[in-house]
């Protein structure tokens, strides 16, 4: 994986905290939006991703850790929201709804928080993080080297960060002009290109678009934003397996132990020259940093000390921008708050979007790698698991047996008339580790398309109904299944699409899906290789130094 180069865009948000209205409201933003000069065309050189390399460009990079810290600024909420009502009062709100002119994906109940990493130059102490041409006429103006997607499971028992190449060449939507609110036209572009010209609601529909998945929330942080909150959190110990010494980033350390204050962390983190020089290596310290951030963040230590907390609280609201039902929602702030402290023991698992080098420009673009990319993002758009109470106890009651997928032998009808269905939810199935025995077709008496799918199993068989339940969970949206299989045109046996396909287990009845209309995907709980070995999880980042 390779540094990716960022684009130049107008800061909206540049005198939030100097304007001469209300400080805060929509009106001071806008008119901040409104005074900021368009940027300079930028004219820096592409970076090939197949090399190291050092240089000033390089020392861009404000690396996704700086705003994965963002998903744990509301812990303090745990225990003192009312007491520091004030600061979190603090936090900077801009709406971005009317600027979202695309159809939205539906909510499933997850929640999906969009995190950019802005590196503006506003303000004090951001100016010198930049290159030189950004030090003068553009001084104001911020790119963005980050995209990462936060998704929260709907029982709140599941995360996953997923980073977005911000060199990815996709298909950006339709959007409004930030500045000028004129809509420009779909083309085809590097994906924080919406964000340079679009700003974040474009960004928002554009990730949108291309993965299917509603984004509830979005939350920016700058440079200063993430020295901020590091140096209120007392500093993060990090260790070394050998010494730094990079003149690139005026950063200094030893072999073993460092604590880090925000101006080395954000040294650290965008760190080049060290070990093997690969952003694959890179790419793991930060997120070995991001797992000692969120556990810092969310410890006892932090909640009892009452200094500690209110420093913390007052340097993370004032750090990020947030939209303004996220910001005002005292109970999502909460809901995030608590899902990142249980999540910190779990485990919280990190993904880059998978990827291959762009056919157009192999050296400094890439495309998402497919089917892989989409069966990522189809997983995210499936995980609808909600609590179900359990059944009331009773003396006659039958206990449910557990079954999984791949004991439930399938035949798959199609319903529709779209021609080769059948083969098409198969095969889902399939590597979902369902084991589909055979496809088919089913006519309704009307001869009109199924409305919506259903599920099929032999009255005769007293085990059958927990074999559909099973199926009936993997199918979206869910059927509910009926007792009585129904007659099949043209059966025959599935042959499987790859040899990853299970063998059918010898007992356990077969269950039918016939696919209707309404169909939308089968629920992706096993991902290709490709994702599996770009995501690493909290439990897996181990300390050198023990």
């Amino acid at each position: 994986m390779s540094e990716y180069r960022s684009v130049p865009v107008a800061d909206p948000a540049q005198d939030r905290r100097g304007a001469p209205t209300q400080p805060g409201s929509r009106m001071a933003r806008r008119a901040a939006a409104a005074a900021t000069p368009p940027p300079p065309p930028d004219d820096r050189p592409s970076r090939s991703h197949r090399g190291g390399g050092g240089g000033q460009g390089k020392m861009r990079v404000l690396a996704w850790i700086s705003i994965g810290v963002t998903s744990v600024m509301v812990a303090g909420s745990l225990t003192a929201y009312t007491v520091y009502r004030d600061a979190f009062g603090n936090i900077t709100q801009k709406s971005v709804k009317e600027d979202i002119i695309n159809p939205r994906p539906p909510d499933t109940g997850a929640l999906n928080v969009l995190l950019v990493g802005s590196d503006t130059r506003a303000g004090e102490g951001n100016a010198k993080y930049g290159q030189q041409l950004a030090r003068t006429a553009d001084a104001g103006g911020k790119r963005t080297d980050t995209i990462i997607l936060m998704h929260i499971s709907p029982n709140r028992d599941k995360a996953r960060l997923i980073s977005f190449p911000r060199d990815s060449m996709v298909q950006i939507p339709r959007c409004k002009n930030e500045t000028t609110k004129q809509e420009m036209a779909p083309h085809r572009d590097m994906i924080n290109a919406a964000y340079n010209t679009g700003g974040i609601a474009c960004t928002m529909s554009t990730i949108e678009t291309l993965t299917g998945i509603r984004i509830n929330h979005f939350v920016e942080v700058d440079f200063s934003g993430f020295k901020n909150i590091v140096d209120a959190l007392g500093g993060i110990e990090i260790c070394l397996k050998s010494g730094v010494n990079d003149k690139a980033s005026k950063l200094v350390l030893p072999p073993g132990k460092s604590l880090l204050n925000g101006e080395k962390a954000l040294g650290y983190v965008r760190l080049r020259k060290y070990g093997d020089g690969s952003d694959i290596q890179r790419i793991k310290r930060q997120q070995i940093f991001l797992s000692k951030v969120v556990a810092k963040a969310t410890s006892s230590d932090l909640m009892t000390d009452v200094g500690k907390l209110r420093d913390f609280i007052a340097a993370a609201a004032g750090s990020v921008t947030m939209d303004p039902d996220l910001a005002n929602d005292t109970e999502r702030l909460i809901e995030i708050a608590m899902s990142a402290k249980q999540l910190t023991a779990k485990g919280v698992q990190f993904t880059t979007v998978p990827w291959v080098p762009d056919p157009e420009n192999p050296e400094a673009r890439v495309v998402w790698k497919e089917p892989d990319a989409t069966k990522l993002f189809t997983s995210v758009k499936t995980d609808t698991e909600v609590a179900v109470p359990a059944p009331s106890a009773s003396a006659s009651a039958k206990p449910k047996e557990t079954v999984k997928p791949q004991q439930v032998k399938v035949q798959v009808l199609n319903g529709t008339k779209t021609v080769g269905k059948a083969k098409e939810v198969a095969d889902q199935l399939a590597e979902q580790g369902f084991n589909v025995v055979g496809v088919g077709n089913y006519e309704a008496a009307d001869g009109q398309s199924v409305a919506k799918s259903e599920i099929h199993y032999a009255k005769t068989i007293d085990t059958a109904p927990d074999y559909a339940d099973t199926l009936a969970g993997a199918v979206l949206p869910k059927p509910a299944p009926a007792a009585g299989k129904v007659p099949a045109t043209n059966a025959q046996a599935y042959v499987p699409a790859t040899a990853a396909a299970g063998t059918a287990p010898k007992s356990g009845p077969v269950i039918q899906l016939v696919v209707g209309e309404d169909f939308e995907s089968v629920k992706v709980t096993e991902l290709p290789d490709s994702v599996k070995q770009s995501t690493i999880t909290a439990s897996q980042q181990t300390n050198v130094c023990t």
